[in-house]
């Protein structure tokens, strides 16, 4: 399928908005970037909401924007999906009248059940559907958004921060079923926040914004390990890895997933052999040694060779490792570096103390 085409400009008083994009037309891609930096802006010109003086947005073929042609199809007209940071949804109905009244709107049939059974097992709200707002929790309130959205069969989903107003627990709670979605969709979503943690669980490409421009944009993994990026050298910088489920060591409560002939063990997983998953590694749980250790408690000890260095104003040096052809994060002192003469293209062990499953 073709790619995506968006191209704006647009000029507040301190503001300006300059993107030039192809994006993808499956999987998941997040627009990334602090507060400011044009994230809802872009979302608002894809929808429709904001219009952009110049501006292309083309779509399956479908232009819904064209400024050189003076053409613009309004937000109504638009085959898409919005998610906001609140699920708006109307007090007075239960929440299948809140599905119901989307399809409404739209001038679309009413909600068949049978039909979108997969889609309400996948949020989890099938028991819901005869509740009212007020007996609903954040989280269930954003899972009937979501499902609001995508019973209008749109062409693409747009989710403008969907987390931001719930709280951790609330943010816990609802990840998973994202998810799951991410997995079963089949249209392009477009998903904005400026949280580290919400790119590592579900980004397939990463859109990084600055001042309304696009700073970087590639494979979640490539994007996600660069260490000219300024959330490389945060305290939560990762790296994510696709693994696959290898075998199960229940008399240790572990399990060993592959990654490109190399092994990780961790915390024993619920999934059959083969599955798919996606590792965290956090740049601080990961040391850096020059011979392989002979006894040690630490389990993943993964040959490596140094790509990048960058050092910090505050004795941190960020390292950047291959392991064939995935990167690994490394934060250890300038100190450190300099006891080990670390050097682009030294050969080396990587040390890695904690992981984290994704899904």
């Amino acid at each position: 399928m073709k790619p995506l085409t968006a191209r704006f400009k647009l000029t507040y008083s301190e503001f300006n908005l300059a993107v030039d994009l192809q994006l993808p037309s499956t999987g998941v891609t997040v627009l990334f970037g602090p507060s400011g930096s044009g994230k809802t802006t872009l979302l608002r010109c894809i929808a429709g909401l904001e219009k952009a003086p110049t501006g292309y947005f083309e779509i399956n073929g479908h232009c819904w924007q064209d400024s050189g042609h003076n053409q613009f199809v309004p937000t109504y007209q638009r085959n898409l999906g919005y998610v906001f940071q609140e699920a708006n949804l109307f007090p007075h109905l239960t929440v299948l009248g809140n599905l119901q009244f989307g399809l409404k709107q739209q001038k679309k049939a009413s909600i068949n059940l049978k039909e979108n059974q997969e889609l309400l097992e996948l949020l989890g709200i099938t028991h819901l559907l005869h509740r009212k707002p007020d007996r609903l929790s954040g989280g269930e309130k954003q899972r009937v958004a979501i499902a609001r959205a995508l019973l209008l069969k749109p062409d693409i989903l747009l989710m403008d921060e969907p987390l931001a107003a719930l709280d951790n627990k609330r943010k816990q709670e609802i990840l998973p079923y994202l998810i799951h979605l991410h997995q079963h969709l089949s249209i392009p979503v477009l998903y904005v926040t400026h949280s580290p943690q919400e790119v590592a669980q579900l980004a397939d490409t990463l859109v990084v914004m600055e001042s309304g421009k696009v700073i970087a944009m590639g494979g979640l993994t490539e994007t996600f390990n660069r260490i000219d990026l300024s959330f490389s050298q945060d305290k939560a910088a990762s790296s994510v890895w696709q693994v696959t489920l290898l075998q199960h060591e229940p008399e240790f409560h572990l399990s060993c997933v592959e990654i490109e002939n190399n092994r990780l063990s961790l915390p024993l997983i619920n999934a059959p052999v083969g599955t798919g998953l996606r590792v965290q590694i956090y740049a601080r749980d990961v040391s850096l040694t020059l011979e392989a250790p002979k006894a040690t408690s630490i389990l993943n000890i993964l040959p490596a060779r140094v790509k990048e260095i960058k050092n910090d104003n505050h004795g941190q040096c960020t390292v950047r490792l291959e392991l064939g052809s995935q990167s690994l994060l490394a934060h250890i002192t300038q100190k450190s570096a300099q006891v080990l003469d670390l050097r682009t293209g030294m050969q080396l062990y990587a040390q890695i103390k904690g992981t984290s499953l994704l899904g």
